[in-house]
């Protein structure tokens, strides 16, 4: 028991729960759901294993020490009470970032450069010599938390952002963050037993995501490196392992995941990122008109996309939102269809009762995650079969 030690995965708000049960689904000890963030326990091996496998975790952290901070003075006293030499090897570098939510502490920056150089000072007073500040590729990044008077300092154990899978190389203008998909998908229920539709998807962030759900592939396979491998006891043998552990678990998916978008660019560069992702055998794109589209595949239908949001004329907006209910009323029975929208009035022309309105982030916009059961026939015809 000794060997483990707590973490905390950062998420989006509204993700909470699920990254939970995909905590709890990967054998995470200790889960307690905070905002944005759930905490949690586990060894050296379940850290790599949680930045493989998590689906909605942005980062995750491995805090080292809580303190109560009044000034900071006394911010610079706690950090550099630690024994930074143990975590920075010899002529290693590191990055440092901060969030600030207090009333005494209002700059994060500031709060960063004064974390900094505690731990440069107490390294140059062990050795006689200042590490170097790397923002890109460091060997320790360091994450430094206060809320009110209580600082927490971090190990950031993911480096770059965790959406960043790996395998998109183009996007469109705006693209939908990976993680983001993976937790909006989740939130609809996926779970690769029905056929798939993403009638706008763009650069096919929701479909690689939706078929990596679907054949259980860890979503950070692709990535090219986590913070933790640069780490004094980086540990490759035991990486290896725990990622074969979890190639073991991917499974074969039997239905169709389709792809339509009226932009040839937009087609071309989702076909490039499935081929980066190596799902081509999964994925099928077309170059399609989703109002002119109509559903021609046989049993249940699982849809989910991202519509425009509209910075456009609203006029342009109401006709857009009416067109999808219109099409998905006319043309796509026996779908459970999903999308996200940050355009809430637009959202009052689609002309279908919603089955459930969930509030989500896209990046700083509040949006809603909306559900229309199009059911074939009338509701009541449903329930009297």
């Amino acid at each position: 028991m000794n060997d483990n030690f707590n973490m905390l995965a950062k998420t989006m708000f509204g993700f909470e729960d699920i990254l939970a049960k995909e905590l709890l689904q990967l054998g995470a000890m200790d889960i307690n759901k905070g905002v944005r963030s759930v905490s949690f326990v586990g060894d050296k091996g379940f850290m790599y294993k949680a930045n493989l496998a998590l689906r909605t975790a942005i980062k995750i952290l491995k805090p080292i020490k809580t303190f109560r901070v009044f000034n900071e003075d006394d911010l610079y006293k706690q950090v550099y009470k630690l024994d930074w030499a143990a975590l920075i090897p010899d002529n290693g570098t590191l990055a440092v970032d901060a969030t600030v939510n207090s009333n005494q502490f209002k700059h994060s920056k500031f709060i960063a450069l004064k974390t900094k150089d505690a731990i440069v000072d107490k390294i140059r007073d062990v050795r006689g010599n200042r590490p170097n500040i790397d923002l890109r590729f460091p060997s320790l990044k360091i994450n430094v938390h206060i809320d009110k008077q209580v600082c927490t300092i971090s190990l950031d154990t993911s480096g770059e952002s965790l959406h960043q899978r790996g395998y998109k190389t183009a996007t469109n203008i705006a693209p939908i963050n990976e993680v983001l998909a993976a937790g909006l998908l989740l939130l609809s229920g996926w779970d690769g037993k029905s056929n798939f539709l993403d009638p706008m998807c763009g650069s096919g962030t929701i479909l690689i995501e939706a078929a990596m759900i679907a054949c259980n592939i860890p979503p950070n396979l692709m990535r090219k490196e986590f913070a933790f491998e640069r780490w004094q006891d980086w540990d490759v043998d035991l990486f290896e392992t725990i990622e074969e552990s979890l190639l073991k678990k991917v499974r074969d998916f039997h239905y169709k995941l389709i792809g339509y978008d009226k932009s040839p660019s937009a087609i071309a560069k989702a076909k490039g990122n499935i081929a980066n992702a190596n799902l081509e055998e999964f994925i099928t794109v077309e170059h399609e008109d989703f109002f002119k589209s109509e559903k021609n595949t046989q049993g249940p239908l699982h849809m989910l996309f991202n519509p425009p949001y509209g910075e456009r004329l609203s006029i342009e907006m109401e006709s857009f939102y009416a067109a999808i209910g219109d099409t998905l009323k006319k043309s796509y029975t026996n779908t459970d269809a999903w999308f996200i929208t940050s355009n809430l009035d637009a959202l009052k022309h689609v002309g279908l009762r919603p089955s459930r309105k969930i509030k989500v982030f896209n990046s700083k916009l509040e949006s809603r995650l909306v559900n229309y059961k199009i059911y074939e026939g009338s509701k009541k015809a449903k329930y009297q079969d």
